[in-house]
């Protein structure tokens, strides 16, 4: 599933862009032929959000058109191709890292002081290596992440904004988080121009659909780049030849 870094990411870039576009498509020239507007010498003016003109409330997963749409498929199943062998060799170094800790509580009672001290010691080594490399690893597969939605979302907005001024709709809300992260409630399939966006973005990006879709962009999210979870060491209860005479 998509990270919550992503979410908030999202929610920060889609109104910046949207905003963007929506005001660039609004300052249409007054006539053919004209010259340009000459640049003000004075303070700029506060900039404002160019609203539809229609009567209609739409809803778009801007999540799902992203992801969905045929670009984002192919990226996001090529990053999660790349990030394999690194999240293989994690997934290696946390199975070392059980085995350790399995061999710490079945034979730690039976070994001596410093034996199990020595074991003990190489698990939390060990266990520190993994957590700075898993770390590093979720780092940058969310920085990639974001690379690939903010590169997509940037090619995609004008094409939100010109379908719905086109179809009359004076506003478009974005329903990627569920209530109550959002303030959207309710909304009906009749309105939402998600798989609209999306049918458009492809035909213009010209991304044939991924193999076994159909023909369809089908929305998902991306695959998670978690590494394995590290096994903490466990503390083991001293010997009775441990106690101090």
């Amino acid at each position: 599933m998509t990270s919550k870094f992503l979410r908030s990411f999202l929610a920060i870039a889609v109104f910046s862009m949207i905003s963007a576009w929506a005001q660039t498509s609004s300052a249409a020239p007054a006539a053919t032929g004209s010259a340009p507007a000459t640049t003000p010498t004075g303070p700029a003016a506060s900039p404002t959000i160019a609203t539809g003109t229609g009567t209609k409330i739409g809803t778009i997963n801007i999540e799902q058109a992203v992801v969905g749409s045929n670009e984002g498929q192919r990226d996001f199943d090529n990053l999660s191709k790349k990030l394999e062998p690194k999240r293989n060799e994690l997934k290696g170094q946390n199975d070392e890292l059980e085995s350790l800790q399995k061999q710490l509580d079945t034979q730690g009672p039976k070994l001596n002081d410093d034996a199990r001290a020595t074991l003990v010691k190489q698990i939390e080594t060990k266990k520190k290596a993994l957590d700075r490399a898993a770390q590093d690893f979720q780092e940058d597969g969310q920085n990639q992440q974001k690379e690939i939605f903010q590169r997509i979302l940037q090619k995609m907005a004008p094409v939100i904004v010109k379908h719905a001024q086109e179809s009359g709709f004076a506003m478009i809300v974005d329903t990627s988080n569920p209530w109550p992260q959002s303030p959207i409630l309710w909304y009906g399939e009749s309105g939402d121009i998600t798989k609209a966006v999306v049918d458009i973005y492809n035909a213009q990006s010209g991304v044939p659909a991924p193999v076994g879709t159909g023909g369809a962009a089908k929305p998902a999210a991306p695959k998670t780049t978690t590494p394995p979870k590290p096994a903490a060491p466990k503390p083991t209860a001293p010997k009775p030849s441990d106690t101090p005479k």
